[in-house]
């Protein structure tokens, strides 16, 4: 399964819980540039609204935009293909919320929480995704029943 990580440049990297995995076979990193689109392909993107993600999805690859909520919409627009758009089952985060700006959506996780949810629905378990998360044993604590 291939993980392609659309990255907001304003994304300051050392707050952004996928940046350990920057290099990591299967994960592949793309900035959103202003000016250019990107050609995601066929492929889930993990979104907070849509169809549940489901095991009926295995065997297609996963779209992860990776950027604060507010700026999501502006830059999906961004991105072109075949994209089906799922969203988890009810989870629990253990990434501290700090936003003063915009509340987040209720049932948001931190971008490392979903994609390896997603990796756990879909049947290619990536335990090495959560292995520099530093809140890694209260998120699987607090989602024991879904994740396994």
């Amino acid at each position: 399964m291939d993980i392609l990580i659309a990255h907001d440049r304003r994304e300051p990297r050392n707050k952004c819980s996928v940046t350990p995995l920057r290099g990591m076979a299967g994960v592949r990193f793309v900035p959103l540039h202003p000016a250019r689109r990107l050609d995601a392909g066929r492929r889930i993107w993990l979104a907070i609204d849509g169809d549940e993600l489901t095991a009926d999805d295995r065997g297609l690859d996963l779209l992860l935009i990776d950027s604060t909520w507010r700026r999501i919409g502006a830059l999906s627009r961004r991105i072109d293909g075949d994209l089906l758009r799922r969203r988890l089952p009810r989870l629990v985060t253990a990434f501290p919320r700090r936003s003063k700006l915009v509340p987040d959506p209720e049932g948001g996780l931190a971008s490392v929480e979903a994609l390896y949810a997603a990796t756990v629905i879909l049947g290619s378990l990536r335990p090495e995704l959560l292995a520099h998360y530093r809140w890694r044993e209260q998120f699987l604590a607090a989602n024991r029943g879904l994740l396994g």
